[in-house]
């Protein structure tokens, strides 16, 4: 049995609400059972404060996570690479497993309008580490 564990790639464009908050969400439920990577095709300069103040909310701190660059190295080294909207700006590599989940980009939002983007990025999370992580 292999004892490594697996890596999740969240990728959209800025890499500064969804994939941020889809990082914060699996770090807080997965532990260290699954390494957890973030990144964007375009990043912005910073992430999205109404993101930060929605996942505070939940008891969860995304203050120290910086918008990064997508490399193809990240992406070649994930297990699963889970996209945001990305379009066509989003790799594909053969043989990853890939999710696409259209989610409602934060962008400009208040605290409100980010609010149930968290929620349902937690369900997806969810399910996601169910199907990485079956119980022995």
């Amino acid at each position: 049995m292999s004892d490594a564990k697996p890596t999740v790639l969240f990728v959209c464009v800025h890499n500064a609400g969804r994939s941020q908050m889809a990082a914060g969400w699996l770090r807080h439920l997965a532990g260290d059972r699954v390494e957890v990577r973030s990144a964007g095709s375009e990043p912005a300069e910073q992430i999205n404060p109404a993101a930060v103040e929605a996942m505070k909310e939940v008891g969860i701190d995304i203050t120290g996570q910086t918008p990064t660059k997508l490399t193809w190295d990240t992406a070649r080294e994930s297990d699963v690479i889970v996209t945001m909207g990305c379009g066509d700006a989003c790799p594909i590599f053969p043989g990853k497993r890939y999710e696409d989940w259209k989610l409602e980009d934060p962008a400009g939002k208040g605290v409100d309008s980010v609010r149930p983007i968290r929620d349902e990025i937690r369900t997806r999370i969810e399910g996601l580490l169910a199907e990485l992580l079956p119980a022995i």
